[in-house]
């Protein structure tokens, strides 16, 4: 029995045992491979092999929490971990100096993968549009209090501009390199699903992030500290902190797996960006 398609997009939020846009076909249809245009793709029981585009209208379960998710970090990396840079002495290695956020803002990479890797590159250009705008509003509102006069015998205006004051230069060159960067790792990510046909997901998430990082990273440092700092220390802080966030990305390549799994048997899909319009400069999915 041949299964014709139905004109409407998906409903992923069917019970199992009823019919899905592929009329009558069970729960997991075998989509052609035209549309996936990777030969061979085999998905797990339970996961439909669909083109990002077919999802629109479709009802996902953890979408909007991974979008908070993504935000909250960005917002903390900017504005909690920016304010201190620390040392640590590595055996060998001896003092390796980084910005704190350094431990921390990585996982928005870790979350652009599985946004990426589950939803397909438009929604995680959505995401990073949110991510973006939070930003900038986090850092007026940071702005803007530190700017406003302090009571009379309020000591802590001092501390507080210390940790939340950012510079124009700083905050442009953040805002730039965070936007460049997480483009670049979206855009790496989608189209190495689509080359490995969705096998080696390490490699996917690996090489995104040395793609992603590096961009962050050669854009955020020259800009914001050349002049400021010693160029060696620039140097030395970019080389040190690219290596930390790439290395961390590796360390935490089997929670990307995890989640990953888990999201996808949840969703009961796994997108694959064929056809999709990569460009950075809209936010409909």
């Amino acid at each position: 029995m041949r299964c014709s398609m139905a004109p409407h997009p998906p409903r992923l939020d069917r019970p199992a045992g009823r019919p899905d846009r592929f009329r009558g076909c069970p729960v997991k249809p075998q989509l052609d491979k035209s549309l996936i245009a990777v030969a061979g793709v085999d998905e797990p029981a339970g996961i439909r092999a669909v083109e990002a585009r077919s999802l629109e209208g479709a009802r996902l379960r953890y979408y909007d929490y991974c979008m908070v998710a993504f935000s909250v970090i960005l917002i903390c990396s900017n504005l909690i971990g920016a304010a201190k840079v620390s040392v640590v002495q590595v055996p060998w290695i001896g003092p390796v100096v980084f910005g704190s956020a350094v431990l921390f803002f990585p996982l928005s990479y870790v979350l652009g993968d599985v946004l990426t890797e589950v939803y397909g590159y438009a929604r995680a250009r959505r995401v990073v549009w949110v991510g973006f705008f939070a930003s900038v509003y986090a850092a007026a509102m940071a702005a803007a209090v530190v700017a406003m006069p302090p009571a009379p015998g309020w000591p802590a205006q001092e501390a507080l501009a210390t940790v939340f004051g950012q510079t124009p230069r700083i905050f442009a060159a953040s805002i730039l390199a965070f936007w460049c960067g997480e483009f670049a790792n979206a855009y790496v990510l989608a189209w190495m699903k689509i080359l490995t046909g969705g096998r080696h997901l390490w490699t996917r998430t690996i090489g995104s992030t040395v793609v992603g990082q590096a961009v962050d990273s050669l854009i955020f440092y020259p800009l914001a500290f050349l002049g400021v700092w010693e160029t060696h220390l620039v140097v030395m802080v970019m080389i040190s902190n690219y290596l930390m966030k790439v290395g961390w990305e590796a360390i935490l390549t089997p929670v990307t797996y995890r989640i990953v799994g888990f999201m996808k048997r949840r969703e009961g899909i796994d997108v694959y960006d064929v056809g999709t319009d990569f460009t950075p400069f809209r936010t409909k999915v």
